[in-house]
């Protein structure tokens, strides 16, 4: 017997709701392999196993190979107790998203579908023409996501996080301050200093709550997007919430995991102009893209120093110099966060990037 809080028990209650699940025999062999993934507290495993039988009524075939991903979360963070009930919503929609098979709240487990390895950042070093196909498919599921309240047809929103508002933006602002600008960079910024910042990101955080509500999925980047017979498929959704599609779409395309091409990237941004057309020009959508883009970008940077200083996940740190420079090249295009341009030239100079 395996004592109670111990990672055997764990195992143990993950393989037991795995074969409840796929209605398999309690003497079916199975693989537990754990998956290394980001920066969540989350635990993640690929379950295998081989058919052997002929009275599976899983949907598997005799002789092959079958395997799911189990998701186990910690129920004090509610994000992640709305992983499957969104997931659902998604495909409800018509947004590639993993199948989910089965959750049991009490336990925290959920059992889906496996994707795969291969994810769009997998896939970095390709020929444009490979990646761009990608690109574009994943900015119209996030169409989809984004213009919900116009075409929701019917579809019932799920549970989900707290909409962004003035107090996440400004929460976003000081987590970039107090876990990049200081402990990463050794920045100490003086009150008048901080004041000007702080009065940009405020009209910054107003300008973008009335550029459009949608929903959106708020870590729309290269590792959250897994590649699955050979079609975009999004992940990590659980902090899905009303917000600003141009955030969405300075997540994915000022990527600090992924180098993007200044024509790369606007071929993209122009792609999904067309695909959701809207009574504003060009450059004004242009600017608020470059501004949604800092807004993301002051947050994973945040993220970074946090995750690799505070929890020493010292792997995020080697993002900063892109996510700095993608900081740096977005306010420069954006006229009116010239206190923050200056930060980010300052941040780039203080180490040597």
């Amino acid at each position: 017997m395996n004592a109670p809080g111990t990672e055997a028990d764990l195992h143990r209650r993950i393989t037991d709701f795995a074969l409840r699940t796929l209605a398999l025999p309690q003497e079916t062999p199975l693989q537990l392999t754990p998956i290394a993934k980001g920066g969540s507290d989350r635990m993640f495993y690929r379950l295998s196993c081989r058919i052997e039988c002929e009275y599976q009524v899983a949907p598997m075939e005799m002789g092959g190979e079958y395997s799911v991903i189990v998701m186990h979360y910690n129920p004090g963070n509610r994000e992640d107790t709305l992983y499957a009930e969104i997931a659902d919503f998604l495909l409800e929609l018509k947004i590639a998203a993993p199948t989910i098979l089965a959750h049991d709240s009490k336990d925290c487990l959920v059992v889906m579908e496996d994707l795969g390895t291969e994810d769009l950042w997998s896939y970095r070093n390709e020929k444009w023409i490979t990646r761009r196909g990608f690109y574009v498919r994943t900015l119209m599921h996030a169409n989809r996501l984004h213009r919900y309240f116009q075409d929701d047809g019917g579809v019932q929103p799920p549970r989900m996080m707290n909409g962004y508002d003035m107090s996440l933006y400004r929460w976003e602002r000081q987590y970039f301050r107090e876990e990049f600008v200081g402990p990463v960079c050794g920045i100490s910024l003086s009150r008048e200093e901080e004041d000007a910042l702080e009065e940009e990101g405020a009209a910054l955080a107003r300008r973008l709550m009335l550029s459009g509500e949608g929903l959106i999925h708020r870590d729309l980047q290269s590792q959250n997007i897994m590649i699955h017979e050979l079609a975009p498929v999004l992940i990590d959704f659980q902090g899905m919430r009303k917000g600003s599609p141009f955030y969405d779409l300075g997540s994915l395309l000022y990527d600090p995991y992924v180098s993007l091409t200044f024509d790369e990237r606007l071929e993209l941004l122009g792609f999904y102009y067309i695909l959701s057309p809207r009574d504003i020009p060009w450059e004004e959508f242009a600017t608020l893209f470059y501004e949604g883009s800092a807004q993301r970008l002051m947050q994973a940077l945040g993220a970074y120093g946090f995750l690799g200083l505070q929890k020493g996940k010292a792997a995020f740190l080697a993002h900063i110099p892109n996510g700095l420079r993608n900081l740096q090249d977005a306010t420069s295009r954006a006229s009116a966060l010239p206190h923050l341009r200056d930060l980010a030239t300052r941040c780039l100079a203080v180490l040597k990037l």
